[in-house]
């Protein structure tokens, strides 16, 4: 496994790179010569982010664009900007996620962990797919979590916002079940039309990140970093959890449909390697049937027909 490579001439675009893993994947990648770009909802911390990273790895070519992928404005904004400076995107990172504590929507409408994690992502990716595709071996990191294999994170096409019921686990594992899912119908999609492109995802472990910030006293002090040394056995620093998010990224020998995580207890700690995908990830039924609701929610389609997205302002299903 070689993620060591250098990345000169590249360009990676990092989603949620302000902190925890996102910013540790954009270091690593920042270290191996690469444009680095934070894309991220907080201007401020984006920028500090930037100052972290250019301070550890001198002459570190770090950007930020601002991003809330809780809002398909934002998300259309941000897409323009980047298509406006730069000609190709050889790495897209959909790092960024949320773990809602209480119900919650975006700014479109759309229950916040589908709608951040999942749809975010999924128009974010339509509008770049053709500088994505203008790279010559660019590659789409969806970086998700083994909640995705759980019994319970099955699709309901009848309820995808939870209207008819909220659960903290369940939402989230549900929301990472459609980033799985989504994937691999993208993989499928960049197959049969012919691009260099290789659609794939990494899980990073349990990692000690803010994410959790929102949970019980209990799971926060367990992922509590001054903790590390009582819980190092099935918990792993930010910069332990981007290793196979680096692996789908840089690993010459990854395919389309990879997905690396922690080799360790439980696929908490340790070494990436490749680890199992929930079978009903890859139903091509319900990867065609997630791949057309999204279309239908954030107004933005591509790996079809030939038509990439819709503008902005066009009327938008909630």
């Amino acid at each position: 496994m070689a993620t060591t490579a250098d990345q000169s001439g590249r360009v990676a675009l990092v989603t949620g790179a302000n902190t925890g893993i996102g910013l540790e994947i954009a270091r690593a990648l920042a270290a191996r010569h690469a444009t680095v770009v934070l894309a991220c909802r907080n201007t401020d911390s984006a920028r500090r982010a930037a100052l972290d990273i250019t301070t550890s790895v001198p002459g570190a070519d770090v950007r930020t664009v601002p991003l809330n992928l809780a809002d398909l404005n934002s998300i259309a904004a941000a897409a323009a900007s980047l298509c406006d400076t730069f000609p190709v995107i050889d790495l897209l990172i959909n790092n960024a996620g949320v773990m809602a504590s209480e119900p919650s929507r975006t700014v479109d409408g759309f229950e916040s962990d589908f709608g951040t994690n999942f749809l975010g992502h999924f128009a974010l990716t339509g509008r770049l797919i053709d500088v994505i595709n203008a790279a010559p071996a660019a590659r789409i990191v969806t970086v998700s979590s083994i909640t995705h294999r759980r019994r319970t994170a099955t699709l309901d096409f009848d309820d995808l916002h939870s209207h008819n019921g909220f659960d903290t686990a369940l939402t989230y594992s549900r929301s990472k079940m459609a980033g799985m899912t989504f994937m691999i119908e993208m993989q499928r999609r960049l197959s049969v039309a012919g691009h260099s492109t290789i659609s794939l995802a990494a899980h990073p472990g349990g990692v000690r990140t803010n994410i959790l910030h929102n949970q019980n006293p209990l799971v926060r002090m367990v992922y509590n970093p001054r903790l590390a040394r009582l819980t190092s056995w099935f918990t792993q620093s930010p910069a332990d959890g981007a290793r196979p998010v680096l692996r789908a990224a840089l690993d010459p020998d990854a395919e389309g449909g990879d997905f690396f995580g922690p080799s360790g207890r439980g696929e908490l700690v340790g070494p990436p390697v490749p680890v199992a995908i929930s079978r009903r990830a890859q139903d091509p039924d319900s990867g065609r049937r997630l791949w057309d609701a999204a279309e239908e929610m954030t107004k933005v389609r591509f790996l079809n027909d030939g038509t990439h997205h819709l503008d902005a302002d066009e009327p938008r299903t909630r």
